[in-house]
């Protein structure tokens, strides 16, 4: 599989091609499995993946891990081809709107990374039920190709976190953001164990910005910001159905100085996850 950091800051300029090899894969997987006789359940069940990603995979929305290659592997024969297809997988960019695939590419380059969020959980720390608690609420609805498209791209960009460990990535997130309960409290429940087990990484830091605060930086809304190997600093605002890469250095300045203050402003790394568990604790 390609270097993902082999992104240079000139891929601002196009859009993402799409990619072939993913549908390829997904082909090759899905003629093994019915050869096989196997249901896209009864298969998932022997890989250990839901019936959902299975249908990503096979339709070339999801990019599959090392795990997901290895198990259908051995559930379909253990003939070497998937492992061999697998060395030729390169990331397409389905599931992500046209303004946010230039940011996406540069994600992968960045050696440190800040999002504040008001609204939701960052992308980058959804869990999949969060993520479908989301995307079910998108008006106009989406079909359920669409719905498994969205979360199958999102669940995959979040790869970053792990095979990134020396990128830096930073959240600061509204209280009320990990209150909410979208999807149910199962499903806050889940969210909130999970952004737990990412806030004990090394590479990773969550805090959270108090409701009651007499102090707040970040009332402009949510803002993303990056470094790249260059050392140039990038910012990156989304609105509804819309975004902007900031790429002019004075406003990219103002906008991390004003990410800086955030993260003075809020709960420190260790009393945020105190609140998170706490929060956890009272569904």
């Amino acid at each position: 599989m390609p270097d993902s950091r082999d992104v240079t800051v000139c891929d601002w300029e196009r859009e993402p091609d799409p990619s072939d090899s993913l549908r390829t894969f997904g082909a090759v997987v899905q003629a093994l499995r019915e050869h096989a006789g196997l249901s896209r359940a009864e298969f998932g069940a022997r890989v250990r993946f839901s019936r959902h990603t299975v249908e990503s995979v096979e339709l070339g929305r999801r990019m599959p891990d090392e795990s997901f290659v290895e198990r259908a592997e051995e559930a379909l024969g253990d003939t070497g081809a998937l492992r061999k297809a697998a060395r030729h997988l390169t990331r397409g960019e389905a599931g992500l709107a046209a303004w946010f695939r230039r940011w996406a590419r540069l994600e992968r380059a960045a050696v440190s990374l800040g999002t504040y969020e008001c609204r939701l959980v960052p992308g980058l720390l959804q869990t999949e039920g969060y993520a479908r608690a989301v995307f079910e609420t998108r008006i106009p609805p989406l079909s359920d190709e669409q719905m498994e498209t969205q979360v199958g791209a999102r669940m995959e960009r979040q790869s970053l976190i792990r095979e990134l460990p020396n990128t830096c990535f930073s959240f600061v997130v509204e209280e009320c953001v990990v209150q909410r309960p979208l999807g149910g409290e199962r499903v806050l429940r889940d969210q909130l164990d999970h952004i737990v087990g990412l806030a004990r990484l090394r590479n990773v830091s969550v805090q959270i910005m108090p409701t009651r605060t007499t102090s707040h930086a970040g009332l402009d809304g949510p803002l993303a910001l990056l470094e790249t190997p260059e050392g140039r600093a990038l910012a990156y605002s989304e609105g509804q159905e819309s975004g902007r890469l900031i790429t002019d250095v004075k406003q990219a300045a103002v906008l991390h100085r004003r990410y800086a203050t955030l993260r003075a402003q809020a709960l420190t790394p260790p009393d945020s996850v105190g609140l998170l568990e706490r929060i956890r604790g009272e569904l």
